[in-house]
């Protein structure tokens, strides 16, 4: 269990509520009225009083629900069982005078000098509170203290009093491992917190969490940055990832009261149940960007993405191996199938186009994007222009980036919503090189900004190539890696997660294995590798079938469902998993096209159960 000392003050909020009514004010002991007290330039009087602990007993009570050791210097303060305890006589007391939803804060004129003794036990966390009054002779010690104790690391969250150019603020500041500000951060800090009224920034993530004041609730913006704060230090010794500690801060103050906080369990819950917040904070007047909005649309619970974006060599290969002319009109008679299928908007939210059929009617003269919209499906367009070798190697990149915002804009207006841009990595003893992951992931960070800037949703598809001769633990790590190495990227482009959609292999060993992976070793793998390597934030997670036969792909996806929950919705976006059973039915003769919808229909069926956890 970590261990954290917290410096800082702690108060008594004196919370009296106002309004203009001549009765039912409080009395004393005595029976003697309390004093009106000018507010708004008019006479109130105060008719209802509470008090509750805060301060650094907000940070206290934080901490210790993360179940860490936590407790403030020098004071016998402790919160067990729900309770805060604590000595009065070290007790600041402010006095917060509420009307309507209006906040008046009676704060002491001089603010009592913070606590220091050295402790008998080395923390491995020094906390310096927003609350605490660091004199120059206190921050000396505790400078010194650290200087003596290089294990123990430093988390500052600096406050309006605290002069930042001051000597000893400045010698703290450089000392810390983390720093927060709710006020403008004059020191060059590396990846501070950063806390406003309206969002929350942490590593280059933000993330909207307006801190907003209901006097009913005995809160104050004060109080929950407090809250905001303690939470992420607490999910950050629960070894959680940044996305994590910034959707815990958030959940935390959504789902609080001030001295009743949540525990980290429940908190893991609302994040990990899907719940993600969205709804609840929309309620509150902020507005979803639209990429984030067609990204939550795109992940309907219990339904798919459908990829039917074969390019013009992969469906030459199709209709070459059946003897079916590969001609435009057997192209979009094919195409016409899938879209035509009875209840396909039960099963699917989007359709991934290529180029030619976008532009293709369907058989009532629609063109196929609207076709698709008038049945509540979003239509999406593969952007890519396919794989080339990078110089002097037999590694390959994906080309298309020169002209892709002109083509962007023109698919939005076309009715396009979403894209797809898929790189391939194919797994050798000498690949995939660092030097071919970083660049496809380079690639595909600048093609999701691209998608942002004209408010289309981006899937990024990086594809370990399932044709390939590699164990189950090559695959695990392979695919870890590439991940890192794309949200890396995605973080540096500032890509808006919530707006973007990842689509990627499941983690199993290759087709040329001797050993293939068991449904039950790839739903494992492929669930740890995405709880460990995908950020929490994310829109959500599409696979892709790479080969598979149809009821492989089926029972991997049950697997990976039974092995939830996750951060971010989970679903399929099958090509040949979902069509080759038409295929084979239709055969290039429209006389068959009624069996070919029932057998596409049939593993659109079986897919979407496998959505379902058993």
């Amino acid at each position: 269990m970590a261990k954290v000392l917290i410096v800082g003050n702690i108060t008594k909020d004196v919370y009296l509520r106002f309004d203009n009514r001549l009765n039912n004010f409080e009395k004393d002991q005595n029976g003697t009225n309390w004093l009106d007290l000018a507010f708004n330039h008019s006479s109130y009087k105060f008719y209802s009083r509470a008090s509750i602990y805060g301060g650094a007993s907000v940070s206290l009570e934080v901490l210790s629900r993360f179940n860490i050791d936590a407790q403030i210097v020098n004071t016998p303060a402790r919160f067990m069982d729900g309770q805060f305890f604590t000595n009065e006589s070290q007790v600041d007391y402010r006095y917060i005078l509420c009307h309507d939803n209006e906040l008046s804060y009676l704060t002491p004129s001089k603010f009592r000098e913070s606590d220091w003794s050295t402790p008998t036990e080395a923390p491995d966390w020094l906390y310096i509170d927003r609350s605490a009054n660091i004199t120059p002779i206190l921050g000396d010690k505790i400078a010194n203290y650290l200087k003596d104790h290089p294990q123990t690391r430093l988390a500052f969250f600096i406050n309006k009093r605290s002069s930042q150019n001051a000597r000893h603020i400045r010698k703290l500041l450089e000392r810390s491992s983390l720093i927060i500000a709710d006020t403008k951060l004059h020191y060059p800090a590396k990846n501070p917190i950063l806390i406003t009224k309206k969002d929350v920034t942490f590593q280059g993530r933000r993330i909207s969490a307006p801190l907003h004041v209901e006097s009913k609730d005995l809160l104050t913006r004060l109080s929950l940055n407090q809250t905001v704060a303690a939470t992420i230090l607490g999910a950050i010794l629960n070894h959680k990832t940044v996305s994590e500690c910034l959707l815990l801060a958030r959940a935390n103050i959504q789902e609080s009261r001030l001295g009743n906080t949540a525990n980290l369990k429940k908190l893991e819950q609302i994040i990990l149940g899907n719940e993600y917040l969205v709804e609840k904070i929309n309620k509150k007047g902020v507005k979803m960007s639209e990429v984030e909005e067609n990204a939550k649309k795109l992940l309907a619970p219990g339904k798919g993405i459908l990829a039917a974006d074969e390019s013009g060599g992969s469906i030459h290969k199709k209709f070459e191996s059946m003897n079916i002319p590969d001609d435009e009109q057997h192209r979009r008679d094919y195409r016409n199938l899938f879209f035509t299928t009875p209840d396909l908007e039960k099963y699917v939210s989007g359709v991934i186009l290529f180029d030619e059929t976008a532009r293709q009617k369907a058989d009532d003269g629609r063109d196929f994007v609207t076709y698709l919209k008038d049945k509540g499906i979003i239509p999406g367009i593969k952007v890519d222009k396919g794989l080339v070798n990078f110089e002097n190697s037999d590694e390959k990149y994906t080309q298309g980036l020169d002209d892709l915002p002109q083509r962007l804009a023109e698919y939005y207006q076309m009715g396009a919503r979403f894209a797809k841009w898929r790189a391939a990595f194919e797994l050798t003893n000498h690949s995939p090189s660092d030097m071919a992951i970083q660049k496809n992931a380079e690639i595909l960070a600048q093609y999701a900004k691209d998608c942002q800037n004209a408010n289309i949703v981006p899937i990024v598809e990086p594809e370990l190539v399932y044709d390939g001769d590699y164990s189950l633990q090559q695959s695990i790590d392979t695919t870890s890696k590439i991940l890192d190495a794309l949200f890396i990227e995605l973080k540096k482009q500032q890509i808006i997660l919530p707006g973007c959609i990842l689509k990627v292999n499941m983690v199993l060993a290759g087709k040329k294995q001797a050993v293939q992976s068991t449904p039950a070793e790839v739903g494992k793998a492929t669930a740890d590798v995405l709880k460990a390597h995908v950020p929490a934030d994310l829109a959500g997670v599409v696979f892709l079938s790479g080969g598979q036969s149809v009821t492989q792909a089926t029972d991997n996806l049950q697997e990976v469902t039974n092995n939830g929950p996750f951060p971010w919705p989970v679903t399929f976006s099958f090509a040949r998993a979902l069509q080759d059973p038409a295929l084979n039915a239709w055969k290039g003769d429209n006389a068959n096209a009624d069996a070919a919808r029932m057998g596409f229909q049939a593993r659109l069926i079986a897919n979407t159960q496998a959505l379902r956890k058993k």
